[in-house]
């Protein structure tokens, strides 16, 4: 196909800094930017949601589409604008509205309860894409090369490309991308509501939508896009296996030879360790005695006593698929060392409960803050000298990519991108300075345990350390190459059709 620009439609139900529930938000928006960075001509549709705060963006009304529903159509105003972002680019916003639909609080959600028309609501923004496309061509003589959908909530668009817009010319250049960020997410409704995708009822059935007796959106997008990708390459080895394929491997198995693992970046201006505002002090891997200072201020912060002791840090939601538990079992022992521990994040009561039961019983060694504090993220993955992701699965992970940027060394499960991010402490790997952390098999207490022990001995040795940051901090972590990677698969998927 060349090297000549791509025309590139993302469509996403949350992208950064516009948008936000999780990492899919923050994926969405990096990319978006970096492929127009790189020179892509790329559009970003998305629901337009109560935009909360300073990210609203500069958009203003641009047309008007007739998007069919199950009673007839309905119009939902299109609104355009440049994407918000520090750097300059020519990304640009459609924000599809319906106020009935999104003009709510949350994006998926309230009150910790799923909204009960989520399935109403986007099969609708996935119909108004298609119907954004048609629009694009008619009045901007634009048209798609690659329709990039993310996840369960715009799974739709290439069962809608394949099926009821198959023989519309307006879509007939297009091809699709679903990237699966968790396969765990899969967009489940009952039977009854499959009358509002406006498919065939034939398409449900064991090869379409329905999945043991419910309809599944993401089985859907799946079976139809012309490609499907995940986040890293051990991910989409994984989720080809009965133990993380949340009963959809058989599928992804059919399709294995158009799926892929592309792992995911990080924004590395928001993460720098040279210039984070967030810091007391920057630093570098060519000088990196700005982080003894970093960690003293993060101890003074934290109440706990200022000493020159190992600090290992958690920032996670608090649940088992993080492997908070695991860490909660090692505590009594680790806290018995000469270390401190520091623990952020919110999630399940009882984890948040035993963690800070275990804090005020020992408040010199063990601080835990319940919440979600970005700025305080930042000045622990500068302050820490451990970083601990024990994860039972991980589709990619940001947090260990932050601590590699950082020279914070990881300690992690070798599983999805964690596997594929973190190359393993061995005396012969910190040799030849490919050594970025240390990697164990089993979610087990006592494999995180002794991998602990192992990274504490090793941190005696001030060479060996020194030599572990420098590797870790000259890791790659950027979106360039991911999005140059992802480039490479749109033109393999032009060149290879549907």
């Amino acid at each position: 196909m060349g090297d000549h620009p791509l025309k590139i439609l993302m469509a996403a139900s949350e992208a950064a800094p516009l948008a936000k529930t999780g990492g899919l938000a923050d994926v969405a928006g990096a990319l978006t930017l970096e492929l127009a960075r790189q020179g892509h001509d790329v559009r970003l549709a998305l629901p337009r949601y109560r935009w909360a705060g300073g990210a609203a963006p500069r958009l203003d009304p641009w047309t008007t589409l007739a998007v069919p529903v199950a009673a007839g159509a309905v119009a939902a105003l299109v609104e355009r604008g440049p994407y918000p972002s520090r750097r300059d680019t020519r990304a640009r916003v459609y924000a599809i509205r319906y106020d009935p639909f999104f003009d709510r609080p949350g994006l998926y959600q309230e009150g910790g309860g799923d909204y009960p028309d989520n399935l109403a609501r986007f099969a609708f923004f996935s119909r108004a894409v298609m119907e954004l496309i048609a629009a694009l061509g008619a009045e901007e003589g634009w048209t798609p090369d690659v329709l990039h959908v993310h996840d369960w909530q715009t799974a739709l668009c290439p069962v809608y490309l394949k099926t009821l817009y198959a023989e519309r010319s307006a879509h007939a250049r297009t091809a699709s991308l679903l990237t699966v960020h968790n396969l765990g997410f899969q967009g489940i409704f009952p039977a009854a509501d499959y009358a509002l995708t406006g498919l065939d009822e034939r398409l449900f059935g064991l090869q379409g939508l329905e999945f043991y007796g419910r309809v599944s959106l993401l089985k859907g997008g799946l079976l139809f896009a012309d490609f499907l990708n995940t986040v890293s390459p051990t991910y989409a080895r994984e989720i080809q296996t009965a133990e993380l394929g949340f009963g959809l491997d058989g599928v992804l198995r059919e399709r294995s030879g158009r799926l892929v693992g592309i792992v995911n970046g990080i924004d590395t201006d928001d993460w720098n360790p040279a210039a984070d505002p967030h810091l007391p002090r920057g630093y570098s891997a060519a000088d990196p005695s700005g982080k003894r200072t970093c960690k003293r201020a993060l101890q003074r912060e934290l109440a706990l006593p200022v000493r020159n002791v190992p600090l290992l840090a958690m920032v996670s939601r608090l649940t088992a698929q993080k492997g908070v538990d695991l860490v909660a079992e090692v505590l009594p022992e680790l806290l018995a060392l000469d270390v401190q521990v520091v623990v952020l994040g919110t999630g399940e009561p009882m984890y948040e409960r035993l963690l800070c039961d275990l804090a005020g019983r020992d408040t010199a060694k063990l601080a835990v803050r319940i919440g979600f504090d970005e700025p305080l993220a930042h000045r622990i993955q500068a302050g820490a000298d451990l970083f601990l992701m024990p994860s039972r699965y991980e589709p990619c992970g940001l947090s260990q990519l932050y601590s590699l940027r950082y020279g914070t060394i990881p300690i992690v499960r070798r599983t999805g991108g964690l596997a594929d991010t973190v190359v393993g402490y061995s005396p012969l790997a910190v040799r030849e300075g490919r050594a970025t952390g240390f990697l164990f098999g089993e979610a087990r207490a006592e494999d995180l345990l002794s991998t602990i022990l192992l990274a504490l001995k090793v941190k005696k040795d001030a060479g060996e350390w020194a030599r572990l940051m420098r590797a870790a901090m000259a890791t790659d972590v950027s979106w360039s190459r991911s999005a140059a990677t992802y480039v490479e698969l749109y033109r393999r998927i032009l060149a290879e059709g549907g």
